[in-house]
């Protein structure tokens, strides 16, 4: 069983051609290519073609503008949560969000470093700021789940400090609902391979290269870090008030489409149409306890 589960996520003991890798190298060796679909377990053996990618998000971005009327009319509070690996498209996924969206109405949220004030004050304080107004949809690239990923990954937090962060992120998050918040928390994952095939070719697009940080160069070499982190992560935090959703997103398209629908599925707003939204695809859309009785986060 065990064995089953490295395969499938791709825990095989083959030799790893990321050992060596380097972002900048000027092409990326065919056997990082040929896996980077396939790899972190992705069940599709292709990538969804663009007409048909095309259709779909137009029905989808529809919906959501009605969507947005309808929170606007009701008052209601939308919260949505993006985290996930480097370069697992989280921005691809939210400007197709937003795309037609009115920004009055439909902010994103993402949040640089903490000022000396801001690293003085209660850790959630800047985030909370950022909560939207009755009729608003915020949405968080990236957000107080730092302190479960990059800060204890890189030494930026004391394991104490992300201890009580995870013991005290669901009573936050559970005050938020009671409050009248619907908080919709996704986790973008992808394999190995892939998250070096996107860095890489960001780092040879001159008008993406400046998405590249110091932390993303060092992404790879601290794979089984976050993997560890994340799980821990969503173990403890995955509530019934806030649960997560999880996309396996080494096919941008099919991501992009499940993230939209996931939030139109998560909304209750008047005059709602199934019929276009459609169901979510279980071969890529999990819930965190089956993510995680799957292995979780693939960690070689």
């Amino acid at each position: 069983m065990a064995d089953d589960k490295q395969r499938k996520n791709g825990r095989s003991g083959a030799k790893a051609p990321w050992r060596k890798f380097d972002i900048t190298l000027d092409e990326l060796p065919k056997e990082i290519d040929d896996k980077a679909l396939a790899s972190g377990g992705f069940p599709y053996a292709d990538k969804l073609k663009a007409e048909a990618y095309e259709k779909e998000l137009r029905k989808l971005q529809v919906e959501l503008v009605h969507m947005l009327a309808s929170i606007k009319k009701a008052g209601a509070r939308v919260v949505v949560v993006f985290e996930g690996r480097d370069a697992a498209g989280k921005g691809g996924a939210i400007n197709r969000l937003t795309a037609h969206l009115n920004p009055r109405s439909a902010h994103v949220i993402a949040l640089s470093k903490p000022t000396e004030t801001e690293a003085g004050q209660w850790y959630f304080q800047r985030y909370l700021s950022n909560m939207p107004t009755a009729g608003q949809i915020a949405i968080f690239d990236r957000s107080w789940y730092n302190r479960a990923g990059v800060e204890p990954v890189f030494g930026f937090c004391t394991p104490e400090q992300t201890a009580k962060f995870l013991e005290e992120a669901p009573h936050v998050e559970a005050m938020l609902a009671r409050d009248g918040v619907r908080l919709i928390k996704i986790f973008l994952t992808i394999g190995r391979e892939m998250q070096m095939k996107r860095l890489h070719a960001r780092w040879r697009d001159p008008l993406a290269r400046w998405k590249l940080s110091d932390i993303d160069f060092k992404a790879i070499e601290k794979w089984d870090d976050y993997s560890r982190a994340y799980d821990a992560m969503l173990e403890a935090t995955d509530r019934a008030e806030a649960p997560w959703t999880i996309i396996r997103a080494n096919d941008k398209r099919r991501a992009r489409l499940e993230v939209i629908r996931h939030i139109l599925l998560s909304v209750d707003y008047e005059g709602k149409d199934k019929k276009a939204i459609g169901e979510a695809d279980d071969r890529i859309v999990l819930d965190a306890q089956a993510y995680l009785r799957d292995g979780g986060e693939p960690d070689r």
